[in-house]
């Protein structure tokens, strides 16, 4: 070997390794994010998440705090959720995740369980920004009709309950099981 080869090899393979590093950082973080949802252990996703995330769903940006987020995960908690990470591609910085999850509220929603891709982006190896993609097991018309449906009912039968669908704390995802369990064991004719 030539020493200008040596010298080349000499800058690239640490690049070349810390590029793997950094993937594999990331992938730990991707797979610690998905296991604390599961455990409802906040404290293990915090660590792996940036003190601010983003969440992109088609036209809505909804950005969190840590605080905020907190209140987020206590919300999707309530409806016994459970993970599965099935895949994960590395692209450019990014990782591509596809999880099935399922839960109260979405097996209610006929739905479930669902698969989706997640575009996860990073700052300094922690999530910083989560995108979704697409849910090709989704049927967003049953969805909206089921939600639909729900609210209709509960303006009409529940007014007390007005509003639930939007209150993303503990509170309001206990109100909205509660609405579920009420919807359910309604009588047809009250709509």
């Amino acid at each position: 070997m030539t020493m200008k080869n040596n010298f080349l090899l000499f800058f690239i393979l640490p690049l070349l390794y810390g590029c793997y590093d950094q993937k594999s950082i990331q992938r730990e973080a991707v797979s610690q994010y998905y296991e604390g949802f599961n455990s409802g252990k906040y404290s293990q996703i915090k660590e792996v998440i940036s003190d601010s995330i983003i969440f992109y769903s088609g036209d809505y940006i909804m950005p969190y705090s840590s605080r905020s987020f907190h209140e987020k995960f206590k919300w999707d908690s309530i409806f016994q959720p459970s993970y599965t990470l099935v895949g994960m591609e590395c692209v450019d910085d990014q990782i591509i995740a596809t999880v099935q999850s399922s839960s109260v509220r979405h097996i209610f929603l006929k739905n479930s369980p669902m698969v989706c891709d997640y575009k996860i982006s990073f700052d300094n190896g922690k999530i910083s920004r989560i995108e979704d993609m697409e849910c090709p097991t989704a049927d967003w018309d049953v969805w909206q009709r089921e939600v639909g449906n729900l609210v209709k009912w509960v303006d009409l039968n529940h007014p007390e309950f007005n509003g639930f669908i939007y209150e993303m704390t503990m509170n309001g995802a206990i109100n909205y099981l509660k609405v579920i369990a009420l919807y359910e064991d309604r009588d047809e004719v009250s709509f």
